[in-house]
């Protein structure tokens, strides 16, 4: 289960905490366009498509502040149930993710490999010369974070310790740390997804164009039988779809309305010209 750090059991601890030495925005791009798309990807139909009761909270490239003092972790998407995004951002402790303020850690982290140093699953030897020794997998365990995956689109930390083959690998907390949920091999082909129990939701390898005519290789979430949540304009695309073949439906069924009239008025007046009345049948 997921749980707070041991900063919000602290009696020490009181309600407005002092914030100010924090860096909550440094300013700096640090993302592809690969990596930027598939951030949004993952965000924005969990909102427009209302795949989940409110409130939520999904969110990518936001600071995850797990303790007073110390860096953030960033994740690439984070999605965290029951809490909401504050609406007053000129306050410093509603702009980023401080888990003394939302009172949890997030459900889900996601990190999307775009270079061979990210730490996702091994330590890079840059990390390790500046003293680092946990990696990302290794630190969400630590602090709680219910379901941890990483995407590796274009197979970039495929060692035998990292994704060793796989697409996606995902991971649930147990008592010990981090169990994987994907299987040995992980997930590898496009259609296949797994089920995060606890959400209602899933994730699953999908392939089609987003925002542009390329096709290409997607991470996104799904509901429980593999279906891929839609994107706003995906919805109003189907929307439209449907209502263009209800208006054909009823266009067809009007002709057929109208040839059926046709056909009863020229049987009428058979009837009439044999000196029959139609009427009185």
């Amino acid at each position: 289960m997921a749980r707070v750090p041991d900063l919000l059991n602290d009696e020490d601890v009181i309600t407005e905490l002092d914030i100010s030495h924090l860096v909550i925005e440094d300013d700096n791009p640090v993302d592809n366009f690969q990596s930027e798309v598939q951030q949004r990807l993952l965000v924005e139909p969990l909102y427009s498509a209302e795949a989940l009761p409110p409130p939520f909270l999904a969110a990518a490239n936001v600071g995850l502040f797990y303790k007073l003092k110390g860096d953030p972790v960033v994740p690439d998407v984070m999605l965290s149930l029951g809490v909401q995004r504050p609406d007053d951002f000129s306050q410093r402790r509603n702009r980023s993710y401080f888990v003394w303020e939302f009172g949890k850690v997030p459900e889900v982290c996601i990190e999307i490999v775009s270079k061979q140093e990210g730490d996702e699953l091994k330590l890079s030897q840059k990390s390790r010369r500046k003293g680092k020794t946990l990696t990302r997998r290794d630190l969400y365990a630590q602090i709680g974070v219910r379901y941890y995956a990483v995407f590796d689109p274009l197979r970039q930390i495929q060692g035998e310790d990292e994704m060793d083959g796989a697409l996606l690998r995902v991971w649930s907390i147990v008592a010990s740390g981090y169990r994987e949920l994907t299987s040995e091999s992980g997930m590898t082909s496009v259609g296949e997804s797994i089920e995060l129990e606890a959400l209602g939701l899933g994730l699953a390898l999908w392939e089609g164009p987003f925002e542009d005519e390329v096709t290409r290789l997607w991470l996104r979430w799904c509901d429980r039988i593999g279906q891929v949540i839609p994107t706003g304009a995906e919805g109003q695309k189907t929307a439209q779809q449907q209502a263009e073949a209800a208006q054909q439906q009823a266009e067809i069924a009007q002709q057929q309305a109208e040839t059926e009239r046709q056909r009863a008025e020229r049987l009428a007046d058979r009837l009439r010209a044999m000196g029959v009345d139609p009427d009185a049948l």
